[in-house]
């Protein structure tokens, strides 16, 4: 589903390998900083886990050896906290490298800023920086409405030199950003501005940005927003999207959905396939396979179901 990437572009993040260090170093060699996008572009599934926002140094060293390809860092409801965050950073730095060499598990943020307008974004786009900054690795954005706020969302995830790809506003990225992000990734900050960019816009990039098309204003755009260049990854959000269709009950399992909820799935899904962008959904251990025939990339359900799904795909990472 991703657009594949060259061998030059995978081969180029090898001397991340020099960032890691005992056994999981000598099992795996890193090609990229961002493990999740490592295992997107190279065709497989990925599978997450979530720490509610507020989550300091403790839990990111707990947590550094963590069985999942990303970990969500939940700040759309739970508490914004930027100084956390940068602690939650060092502790999986500090607690590190993963069990696959990587400096960090990816970390992916959600905010309590929506797409639900341009204005929205332009008011509140420094905390999609401010998060960014902290050395994480990608945002999921909540209610992704409009395709306009979509593309100042990338936009702000951009240096100001960044190349320009048309239809996406001039970066919004700064000089002076970038020292505390590039110490977490292990990257001199010239380093670091190269590569916070956002994939597959750039295939050189390491932010994995995401949206949730999780209401019914949302779902009528699916299709424009998810074709926003710089998206990896969009998910229906059946949580919300019950509620904007008046079914607060009306999800669970994909045999049990309202099928008002499994028309909208299946409209999301389709949009992530003509967009090629990886589609989220619940996995578990008795449908993760058919859910990856479907068109499943990135799971959540948990460690018994991220190990059938990779050992369905023939994953040859090791963890």
């Amino acid at each position: 589903m991703i657009r594949a990437m060259t061998r030059r572009t995978l081969l180029a993040g090898s001397s991340l390998a020099a960032v890691a260090a005992g056994p999981a170093a000598a099992a795996y060699t890193p090609k990229r900083i961002n493990r999740a996008i490592e295992l997107l572009a190279a065709g497989q599934p990925i599978y997450y886990t979530t720490v509610a926002g507020g989550a300091g140094y403790a839990e990111g060293k707990k947590m550094a050896q963590t069985w999942a390809d990303y970990i969500t860092y939940e700040m759309e409801h739970g508490a914004l906290d930027f100084s956390a965050l940068r602690a939650f950073m060092q502790g999986l730095l500090d607690g590190g490298p993963t069990k696959t060499g990587h400096r960090t598990p990816a970390v992916i943020a959600t905010l309590p800023v929506l797409g639900i307008n341009e204005a929205h974004m332009n008011a509140n786009f420094w905390v999609v920086q401010q998060a960014l900054l902290s050395g994480i690795h990608g945002i999921l954005l909540c209610h992704a409405r409009d395709p306009q706020a979509i593309r100042m969302f990338v936009a702000a995830c951009r240096y100001v030199n960044s190349k320009p790809v048309a239809g996406i506003p001039e970066g919004m990225m700064g000089n002076g950003s970038q020292a505390h992000a590039s110490k977490i990734w292990g990257l001199t900050p010239q380093e670091y501005m190269k590569k916070a960019d956002p994939w597959p816009l750039n295939p050189d990039g390491e932010f994995m940005l995401g949206l949730k098309v999780e209401d019914k204003y949302a779902l009528a755009n699916a299709e424009k927003v998810t074709g926003v260049p710089g998206i990896a990854f969009a998910e229906w959000g059946p949580g919300d999207m019950g509620l904007s269709l008046q079914l607060p009950d009306g999800h669970g399992a994909n045999e049990t959905l309202h099928p008002k909820m499994r028309d909208a799935r299946s409209t999301v899904l389709a949009a992530c396939k003509k967009n090629k962008v990886a589609f989220l959904n619940t996995v578990r251990p008795g449908d993760v396979e058919e859910m990856i025939k479907e068109g499943v990339m990135v799971g959540s359900g948990g460690e018994e179901a991220a190990t059938k799904g990779r050992k369905f795909t023939k994953r040859e990472m090791p963890y």
